[in-house]
């Protein structure tokens, strides 16, 4: 038990210092992914548009489930700021697709169920297979503008609609 519990604790330390730590500025780590109707998503089509990544710990969960469905109840303010919400967790595509329809979501939830876009991104949790709690706002040039860590589930949609009205003067299209 002991060498397992050291083995766990080197493969943590390992993980923590091989990824970067994204700040802003810093291009978006660029991925594929499913979605829930399972259609290939490529962060590199997104080039020119601005793009809201949500990561969060499970599909279903109590936090989880506030959160989507705040942004759903904020997604025009979203979209009116020509920008598009992605949801990412370590759930299957299946699971993705459950809990899309069950609350009725108007934007795409991608399933990262190896963690490698959650590994990419820095939000993996240590031990368990969730991600934290983080949102990032992806400028047209595919650049992290903004990075908020262990966001408030039910505010963080208002913050991101509010944010990218503010990036969106600051970093204009081309």
């Amino acid at each position: 038990m002991k060498n397992i519990l050291i083995a766990a604790l080197l493969m943590f330390v390992f993980q923590s210092q091989s990824r970067a730590d994204l700040k802003v500025n810093d291009p978006a780590p660029e991925f594929t992914a499913s979605a829930q109707d399972g259609s290939k998503f490529d962060l590199q089509s997104r080039k020119g548009k601005w793009t809201v990544l949500y990561f969060y710990p499970k599909s279903g969960t109590p936090g989880c489930t506030k959160q989507a469905c705040a942004f759903r109840d904020n997604i025009k303010k979203i979209h009116d700021q020509d920008a598009e919400v992605y949801g990412i967790s370590a759930d299957s595509v299946e699971a993705q697709a459950a809990f899309h329809k069950e609350h009725h979501l108007g934007f795409t939830l991608l399933a990262d169920p190896d963690d490698k876009i959650i590994n990419l991104y820095g939000s993996k949790m240590p031990v368990v297979k969730m991600s934290k709690r983080w949102t990032f706002i992806i400028g047209p040039d595919l650049k992290i503008k903004d990075l908020m860590k262990d966001v408030d589930p039910v505010l963080d949609s208002a913050r991101v609609a509010a944010n990218l009205q503010r990036y969106r003067v600051t970093f204009p299209a081309k």
